[in-house]
């Protein structure tokens, strides 16, 4: 389709830096026509039972198995995740489907309440049709973490994606198509930024979800405030890596390399900051720089690599620049710290840069503040407990963090003092169905997942009677 939207929405290969596919973005009357598709939606849906949102989820989630290796090759392809980690994203979104399709009823289930009146309860009710603006590191799950239980609770989706990941974002409306979902449960708005506060105003858009930068979340939480509608914010993270000396530190090395460089390095949850006690720094540095120096970066679809590309040019010269100003600025660069060639040669180079290490940060670097999405880690040497959580807590960020110490009461003095809205002790920041996702601070508001991830898009009703 011909539009006067905005410039096309390039989908690039980030592995070698070859044009994928365009799209030009829908017009106003085609995103009006959405538009009315899911209000008309909405209403049917949420008379649904659960009994047929369990159907649709499942339906979903065995499409997604079914066609879990064509479904990799295009995240590997569109944004350049290795394939195995592709392969375990597609996976990972099978069975929150398959999760929320099980307990999604039960999350929901009327809540009787002790009053002095005859009855009392509270009832969850869906809202309607949820925009969700959605950032291109894990094309899959980060829609699938507001999907998921959004439609389960009886609410339809308008997702828009970035625009690198157009490819993505359709095939997903075409497996809820393929489902048997009802036109308009689930649809993709190919459009760019500039488009977006119409939406949020527009009155029959309900509610407002967003993973993206705290630039966004501002922009987005200010639009959703006028417009006086909810939103969930999850805007990214410094995530810290405590190690202190009673730690495994062959487990703590082995599981913060991988930590840091999931991804290529582009993970709002992965350890960014590598807080270690003095009297293991030495020999956690000396292991951690040597495996992080030998990570294998290369062709994302070769079984040996490890790191893969950035996901644009513009995102590599950024690391680039990040790294640069912080050499500047007297930091010790322990390995990496340089772009490179990738496979194919200089012709076709990609948006490769080496997985680096850091040392020596100082609050005059850029790296101290912003978030540093690739595969660079900030260590950083404390002299207590004491100095690790302040360190750690010295952010304007808190969505995750780790800590590593065998001692219970070091353990639960960082579960209750980290300023974040997950802790995990001797074990990787992850998400999951079964636990609510989100931060603290300017990593956002509201939760994704879980119990609590549920109910953000629903009207919580009491319900009284004499």
């Amino acid at each position: 389709m011909t539009s006067d939207a905005g410039p096309p929405l390039a989908s690039v290969n980030p592995a070698t830096g070859e044009l994928l596919e365009s799209f030009e973005p829908y017009d106003a009357t085609e995103v009006e026509r959405r538009l009315e598709t899911a209000a008309r939606a909405a209403t049917a849906w949420a008379a649904t039972g659960f009994e047929a949102r369990r159907r649709l989820l499942v339906t979903v989630a065995e499409l997604l198995e079914g066609e879990l290796p064509d479904l990799a090759h295009l995240l590997t392809t569109e944004m350049g995740k290795p394939f195995a980690q592709a392969k375990g994203e597609v996976g990972k979104c099978a069975k929150a489907f398959r999760w929320f399709a099980e307990h999604g009823e039960a999350l929901l289930a009327d809540e009787e309440v002790a009053t002095d009146a005859s009855s009392a309860r509270v009832i969850y009710q869906p809202l309607g049709p949820v925009l969700a603006i959605m950032p291109w590191n894990f094309p899959l799950w980060q829609v699938v973490r507001f999907a998921a239980p959004a439609v389960m609770a009886g609410n339809v989706g308008l997702l828009k994606h970035a625009p690198n990941v157009s490819r993505t974002a359709l095939a997903l409306e075409d497996l809820f198509r393929r489902a048997g979902a009802p036109d308009g449960v689930f649809q993709t708005l190919l459009i760019g930024v500039d488009q977006v506060p119409a939406l949020i105003a527009d009155r029959r858009v309900k509610a407002v979800t967003l993973t993206g930068s705290v630039g966004a979340g501002r922009a987005v939480a200010a639009q959703a405030g006028s417009a006086i509608k909810k939103v969930v914010l999850e805007l990214g993270g410094s995530d810290p890596f405590i190690v202190l000396p009673s730690a495994d530190l062959d487990r703590a090395v082995a599981v913060g390399v991988q930590a840091r460089n999931q991804n290529n390095g582009q993970s709002c949850i992965a350890a960014k900051r590598f807080i270690v006690h003095d009297a293991v720094y030495d020999a956690f540095t000396d292991a951690f720089v040597a495996a992080t120096a030998a990570l294998v970066v290369g062709d994302p679809f070769d079984p040996a690599t490890e790191i893969g590309p950035l996901v644009t040019e513009v995102a590599r010269d950024h690391i680039e620049a990040l790294v640069e100003d912080a050499r500047a600025h007297g930091a010790s660069v322990l390995c990496g710290g340089e772009r490179m060639t990738g496979p194919q040669g200089p012709d076709r180079a990609g948006y490769f840069y080496r997985p680096t290490v850091l040392t020596g940060i100082t609050p005059q670097m850029r790296v101290a503040t912003e978030e540093v999405f690739g595969p660079v880690a900030l260590l950083y040497r404390v002299g207590s407990a004491e100095e690790a959580l302040a360190v750690a807590n010295g952010t304007d960020f808190g969505l995750g963090s780790s800590v590593w110490t065998a001692d219970p009461e070091e353990q639960q003095r960082f579960v209750l003092g980290l300023e974040a809205g997950q802790v995990f002790v001797n074990g990787m920041v992850a998400s999951m169905p079964e636990l609510p996702f989100g931060g603290i601070k300017t990593s956002g508001v509201g939760r994704e997942l879980s119990a609590h991830g549920i109910r953000e898009f629903c009207n919580v009703k009491s319900v009284w009677v004499a």
